[in-house]
This record gives C-alpha cells, sequence and structure tokens, in this order.
C-alpha cells in the first residue's frame, strides 16, 4: 500500500508539471499559422485583445477591480535577476507590469522588444514607494534613477497565469 501511495503521487507530480512546457507551439491564428513558446498553462487566442482595447479596459478599472482576460503585446522590461516580471506596452502612456501566478514560471531574461500573448488577470493596484525602489533595481535602473521614486502611483497589474512567445 505504501508503493502504491508514493506511485500516485509521483504520478499527480509529473500531471502537475506537464502545463510548464517550453516547446514550441503552433497556434492557428485568423490570418496565418504562428508559432510560440508555451510558459505556464496553456490557454486559447480565440478572444484575446489587442493593446489599444486593453488600454481602454485598464482605463475603466478602478483600484482593486480584476478581469480575467487574454491580450497581445510587446515586452519593455524584464525582471534581470530570474525573469520574475515583465513591463508590457499597452500604449504610448501606458504599460502593465506582469507577475506570474504563484510565481509558478519565469520568462526569458533577454525577450524586451518580443511580441507575447497573456493570459491571466488584469487590475489596477496602488504601487508603493519602496515596491517602485525594488522593481526599478530588479530592472537595472540607475541609482539616480531610483532616487527619483518619491511618492505611490497607481499602476496597471497583471497576473498571468500563462504566457506565449512570439518565435
Amino acid at each position: 500500500m505504501k508503493r502504491f501511495n508514493i506511485l500516485l503521487v509521483l504520478l499527480l507530480l509529473i500531471i502537475s508539471c506537464e502545463g510548464q512546457s517550453k516547446k514550441p507551439l503552433e497556434v492557428e491564428t485568423v490570418s496565418e499559422q504562428q508559432k510560440y513558446t508555451s510558459y505556464g498553462a496553456r490557454f486559447n487566442l480565440e478572444n484575446s485583445s489587442n493593446v489599444k482595447e486593453m488600454s481602454k479596459v485598464y482605463e475603466n478599472l478602478n483600484v482593486l477591480d480584476t478581469l480575467q482576460t487574454t491580450f497581445s503585446a510587446t515586452v519593455l522590461d524584464v525582471c534581470q535577476a530570474k525573469g520574475c516580471w515583465m513591463k508590457l506596452q499597452l500604449d504610448d502612456k501606458n504599460t502593465t507590469m506582469v507577475k506570474f501566478k504563484d510565481y509558478g514560471f519565469f520568462v526569458p531574461k533577454n525577450i524586451i522588444g518580443k511580441d507575447v500573448v497573456v493570459n491571466g488577470l488584469a487590475f489596477v493596484e496602488q504601487m508603493s514607494v519602496e515596491d517602485q525602489k525594488h522593481y526599478a533595481l530588479d530592472g537595472g535602473k540607475s541609482e539616480e534613477e531610483i532616487a527619483k521614486i518619491i511618492k505611490p502611483k497607481k499602476t496597471f497589474r497583471f497576473n498571468a497565469d500563462g504566457v506565449l512567445l512570439k518565435e
């Protein structure tokens, strides 16, 4: 019985890690077939938004509102310590900070300028000065830039359970 329980636990661990693949996926889109590398949970691209639509959604959210959504955007910045967060460009003036659900996966550190599709929860948050400085340090900002951070700010956030990196 003990062996059976151990085998059952191992089987469940293998199954739970299955969604964390980093191999290329071929995804059918309306106009063409695209290749993506998947991080975290897999998701459907059918109802994904573009950055203009997503920017409008964020503008209409209040602090602590959440919305389950999928959208595509360009990566502006990535945590250079281990790829544990990224910033995405929404429009000319807005970005969103993306963290990964339960710290369950990371993205490569060299994807700045690349296109991604994220799936998860969009929300608005009031970011403290301490958190802003922490992220600036992780992003490799200079001491001078970090010293300029002196007040909390309203930020657009995203908790991703899955990311597709366009190849």
